[in-house]
C-alpha cells in the first residue's frame, strides 16, 4: 500500500473509486438521485479543478487506486481547514485504509497550521470520523437536511 499526492493522471480512476463507493457503501443511507448528483460533482474534471485548490491524496494497492482524501483551507482561513472527498473502495473498507488517509491528512500543512478542522461527514461515515477524534460541531448531533453531519476537531 502506498499513499501519495494526487496527480491529474489519477482523475479518471479516482472519480471511478468515488462513484463505486457512493453506489455501494452509501446506497442504504441516501437516495439514488442524491448519489448520482454527488458522483457528477466528483467527475474527473471536477477533481482536477479541486486539486488546484486543495491537497489531494490517493491510496494505491500496487498501481490500483483504492482510496482518496483531501484537505484545504476552510473558506480561505489560515487557522481553519476542512477535510474533503474521503472515499475507500468498499472491498478495502475495514482494513485501516481510511485511518491511513486521515493520518496522512493530519500531517499535511493545512492541518498543521489549523486550530480547527471541520469535516462534512456522510451518514454512512459519521461513526468512523467520531472514532478518529472528530466531534459534532456546536454539539449538533443531527445531519443537516438529513444529509451531512458537521464534525470538527480542535488542535
Amino acid at each position: 500500500m502506498e499513499i501519495r499526492r494526487f496527480k491529474q493522471d489519477d482523475a479518471t480512476e479516482t472519480a471511478w473509486v468515488i462513484a463505486e463507493t457512493l453506489r455501494v457503501s452509501n446506497s442504504s443511507d441516501y437516495s439514488k438521485q442524491y448519489i448520482e448528483d454527488n458522483i457528477a460533482s466528483h467527475s474527473s474534471d471536477e477533481l482536477i479543478k479541486a486539486s488546484k485548490e486543495r491537497h489531494m491524496y490517493v491510496v494505491c494497492d500496487n498501481r490500483r487506486i483504492i482510496g482518496t482524501g483531501g484537505i484545504a483551507g476552510y473558506w480561505g482561513s489560515l487557522t481553519e481547514s476542512i477535510l474533503l472527498t474521503i472515499f475507500v473502495l468498499p472491498e478495502y473498507q475495514g482494513k485501516g485504509i481510511g485511518r491511513k488517509i486521515i493520518e496522512t491528512l493530519e500531517q499535511d500543512e493545512y492541518f498543521l497550521r489549523a486550530n480547527r478542522i471541520e469535516i462534512p461527514a456522510s451518514v454512512t461515515a459519521v461513526g468512523f470520523y467520531r472514532k478518529m477524534g472528530y466531534d459534532y460541531k456546536d454539539g449538533i448531533t443531527e445531519p443537516e437536511e438529513g444529509l451531512l453531519y458537521h464534525l470538527e476537531k480542535f488542535r
